[in-house]
């Protein structure tokens, strides 16, 4: 079975209390996150990273933010807060931009997707990634769940993937939204498993 780790967002801005746009127990979710990302790496498992890479005329930034489609400043090209953590960190990712590229770079076993949206798939590189590594199953961890994970599991699932989400490895902004999602995804065939457990399977 071809599997990939696919990890949303573990970016310092977004996971350590002081970030720009700090998700709640997001600290909570680190352990769970670095036992994916070793695990993934120690099988040899493809390791697909999304990242913010703001600038502050990005339509999503705004400094009066809805919380919904604009948000403060957050995951700025060159800033500490736009780097992963150092749990989930890269060794020797294929960094792709919004540009497309030459299809022989789209090889290797880590990626970074580098977006100005919160959904993933607004880099043209997502999709076309996505049918070169044509996984059997995508395993989803990051923050945040209602807003970039959702994005990314609503555009997995679009594309006729199957989905395992790890909830652990994951928190969301707001707890009501989160919970929706959670319970869409249970309703819509996403599988749901612990770090332990997707560890021990690959």
């Amino acid at each position: 079975m071809r599997r990939v780790l696919w990890d949303v967002d573990t970016q310092i801005d977004f996971v350590h209390p002081l970030g720009k746009l700090a998700v709640p127990h997001a600290t909570d979710a680190v352990p769970a996150m670095a036992r994916l990302v070793a695990a993934a790496r120690a099988a040899g498992i493809p390791h697909v990273a999304s990242a913010d890479d703001h600038e502050l005329t990005d339509a999503e930034i705004s400094e009066a933010p809805d919380y919904s489609t604009t948000y403060p400043p957050h995951c700025l090209r060159g800033t500490r807060g736009a780097e992963k953590i150092t749990e989930t960190a890269q060794i020797d990712p294929v960094p792709l931009a919004l540009t497309e590229v030459p299809e022989r770079w789209l090889r290797g076993r880590e990626f970074l997707l580098l977006k100005k949206h919160f959904d993933v798939f607004t880099n043209p590189n997502a999709e076309r990634l996505l049918g070169l590594l044509d996984p059997d199953e995508v395993i989803v961890f990051g923050v945040a769940t209602d807003v970039c994970n959702a994005a990314a599991i609503r555009g997995l699932l679009e594309r006729g993937r199957a989905v395992t989400f790890v909830e652990e490895a994951s928190r969301g902004l707001d707890e009501a939204r989160t919970a929706a999602c959670v319970a869409v995804w249970r309703a819509g065939g996403v599988t749901f498993a612990s770090a332990g457990d997707v560890a021990a399977g690959l």
